[in-house]
């Protein structure tokens, strides 16, 4: 027998002693890397056997899994899954915004799933919010088919809400808890790089406390301010110098987001052209400047599009839409947000580096549109920095996720410390790299509990992150015994498949079919008799007889 964790030869004391030290464990182990490493632990010794137990789950096992092993290896499959045809789990959880704020009530969606061939009727779901239950609903989970069911929780602090969602299922309980952290989010910082005059975007975003508006000219522009803001648009420019392209560059391969209202200023359309190229957009072809300025009207927004989700009520009539005489044109984009009924694009998205360029074709002048004084300017420059933010925490994590990404704030004057997960008594230091603000680190294999883990850098907390069991862990789907002897086929003349199933225990036919009936003690026991019979035969029926005398006359 081998442990599970280094693929030791145990004896028989150490064997039963590790089965008791078995419990359920959020890091789920590939099958067929277990089968490949025992068969290399064995075939690195000496020619033996290998026995594997398990369930067998059809989304975990697979006939490749055998491939890999040597075919002088005798291979027992010997399934032991249970009855269980029924078990609700939580899929997943999601809100409805991708912003989280305090005093606000927030839509949870819950996705519950049934790993097995029943319903289950009557399932009652709690979801709770730190300590205090938040709300408790019951639900029928059907046999293969999603369920989505909502709830409406509020965060009374911008402190983050560790939250949880508890399932009453029975007989499978292992994964009838789910674990999700709800953060408050932090304000998104738009900078706004702007001519001398007054643009109409600094009291739009002024008036939003979701936002952190800043407004500066290309001459005044500072690194800090442009590194730490999600959008940085470019308006009121008559040309772009050197610094500012090289500036936005960064922006994008950051993964932020640059939003380009161009210019009127002929002069300074090669400017505007070299930021194009640098930033991967296009090809862009400017309009005539000889020409008056012809104003067509915008198309009517997709409303299929994500760009305008929950941005549109239910209307009876077709909306008035703005005007625009655009200035530049592109055939393509990778996103059409907004576009003009003749086809030509108004407001397209662009992807550069890590980041988004969206790029206007019009000035935000008012002789040449005037979609600022229209009702779609507020949504549409709203959703410009909403799309901008990147929450790189996610609310929940599996425990064999192998990476996870987390931001984190840098602190001048420290030099390298280790970061730690920490949850109640136990310790863990993953493997960790900082870079740029980010913390990227494995999930260490040791850890395999659910539940609420505080990132700790020294000795300061930094993240509380929550993390689940593997959901495939919850699907009940399994092959039978002969489902295995039919997956394995008749070529495979080194895997049998015992059927725990019959009543017969698995040692019982092993020894059975293997070792066959021990015939020794017969042996010896006739060998004894056929002793003692010779020896009787030798004592009574070759005994020597007695001559008489005989008289002889003279």
């Amino acid at each position: 027998m081998f442990a599970q964790d280094q693929l030791q030869p145990l004896n028989s004391a150490a064997y039963r002693e590790s089965l008791d030290k078995l419990r359920v464990s959020g890091q789920s182990a590939s099958l067929t890397n277990l089968i490949n490493r025992a068969g290399a632990s064995v075939g690195a010794q000496k020619a033996g056997e290998i026995f594997v137990f398990s369930d067998f789950q059809r989304n975990a096992f697979t006939v490749q899994s055998l491939e890999k092993l040597d075919s002088t290896q005798q291979v027992f499959l010997v399934p032991v899954g249970g009855a269980n045809s029924r078990n609700a789990f939580v899929d997943s959880v999601w809100l409805d915004d991708a912003f989280v704020r305090s005093n606000t009530d927030i839509t949870v969606h819950v996705r519950l799933r049934n790993g097995g061939k029943e319903p289950v009727e009557n399932c009652q779901v709690k979801l709770f919010v730190g300590q205090q239950q938040a709300t408790a609903f019951t639900v029928t989970v059907p046999a293969k088919e999603p369920i989505a069911v909502t709830a409406r929780v509020r965060i009374t602090s911008a402190a983050p809400a560790y939250c949880r969602v508890e399932l009453e299922d029975y007989p499978v309980t292992f994964d009838n808890a789910y674990y999700f952290s709800l953060q408050p989010s932090p304000k998104v910082r738009v900078l706004d790089i702007a001519g001398p005059q007054v643009p109409p975007t600094q009291q739009l975003y002024s008036n939003e406390p979701l936002f952190s508006y800043s407004r500066t000219t290309a001459g005044s522009l500072s690194y800090q301010s442009i590194e730490g803001a999600s959008l940085v648009l470019v308006q009121g420019q008559s040309q772009l110098t050197a610094s500012l392209r090289e500036s936005l560059q960064r922006v994008v391969q950051r993964g932020g987001s640059v939003a380009i209202v161009p210019t009127s200023n002929v002069q300074g359309r090669a400017s505007y052209d070299l930021l194009f190229r640098e930033l991967g957009v296009g090809p862009v072809q400017w309009e005539d400047a000889a020409s008056a300025p012809v104003l067509r009207s915008v198309a009517t927004p997709e409303r299929r599009n994500p760009f305008f989700r929950d941005v549109f009520s239910a209307q009876s009539r077709q909306p008035v839409m703005p005007k625009a005489a655009p200035v530049l044109r592109w055939s393509r984009s990778g996103s059409e947000i907004l576009r003009l009924q003749d086809g030509d694009g108004f407001l397209g998205a662009f992807t550069s580096g890590n980041g988004t360029v969206y790029l206007f074709s019009t000035p935000f002048d008012e002789a040449r549109t005037d979609f600022m004084q229209h009702a779609l300017f507020v949504p549409v420059m709203y959703r410009l920095a909403m799309q901008s933010f990147q929450r790189e925490q996610q609310p929940a994590y599996r425990l064999n996720q192998g990476t996870v990404v987390v931001p984190v704030d840098a602190v001048p004057g420290q030099g390298e410390q280790v970061f730690k997960l920490i949850k109640d008594s136990l310790t863990y230091i993953p493997s960790q790299r900082l870079q740029a603000g980010t913390l990227r680190f494995e999930v260490p294999a040791a850890m395999r509990e659910p539940g609420f883990y505080t990132l700790v850098r020294g000795s300061q907390p930094v993240a509380t992150l929550a993390f689940n069991i593997d959901k495939k862990e919850s699907e009940l789907a399994a092959y039978s015994a002969e489902e295995l002897r039919q997956l394995i086929g008749p070529t495979r003349k080194n895997v049998q498949v015992y059927d725990a199933s019959t009543g017969e225990s698995v040692a019982a036919r092993y020894k059975a079919e293997r070792v066959g009936t021990p015939l020794w003690q017969y042996c010896l026991w006739a060998a004894l008799a056929s002793l003692l019979a010779e020896v009787l035969l030798l004592r009574f029926m070759n005994r020597t007889k007695t001559a008489e005398p005989v008289a002889m006359a003279a």
